[in-house]
């Protein structure tokens, strides 16, 4: 597997892996109102955005095709996805090694804000919760979510 930075026709293999992996994966942590808003965030415009920045990339399997993705902003690390039949082999932790090599180039810490089902993973890194965030959408429905950071220098 090797990480390079996305080209513009990763754009929908891209789209794809998000929208699967926030349909299959979410849903077992949040109410379908969560699940909608984060499909509505990360669409095709969103991804387009992404890969003009030149701050998004794909973690390509063995045969070329697109397995995970992961974006950052300043030191800032926007979304890391993988395909659920990815999931468990190391490739979350390639992206986020791969985003962390990027953003220590210019900054001496790392934040990002982590949804439950990847809470683990980052705090297997060494990240520490700094604070919770709240954004309520339609019929009452709260999303909280955690405000992490990592020292990198």
């Amino acid at each position: 597997m090797r990480y390079i930075v996305a080209k513009s026709d990763h754009t929908e293999a891209i789209h794809y892996v998000l929208q699967t992996t926030i349909r299959s994966v979410y849903p077992k942590y949040y109410p379908a109102e969560v699940v909608e808003f984060f499909c509505s965030l990360h669409c095709i415009e969103h991804v387009r955005e992404g890969v003009a920045s030149g701050h998004m990339g794909v973690l390509l399997g063995g045969n070329g095709e697109v397995v995970g993705t992961g974006c950052y902003d300043g030191n800032h690390i926007t979304g890391v996805y993988v395909l659920p039949a990815w999931q468990g082999r190391g490739c979350g932790t390639q992206i986020i090694e791969q985003l962390e090599k990027l953003i220590e180039a210019n900054h001496d810490t790392v934040c990002l804000e982590a949804s439950l089902p990847a809470v683990c993973l980052y705090e297997h890194r060494g990240y520490r919760t700094v604070g919770h965030g709240v954004i309520d959408l339609e019929g009452g429905v709260k999303l909280v979510y955690e405000k992490m950071e990592r020292q990198l220098k």
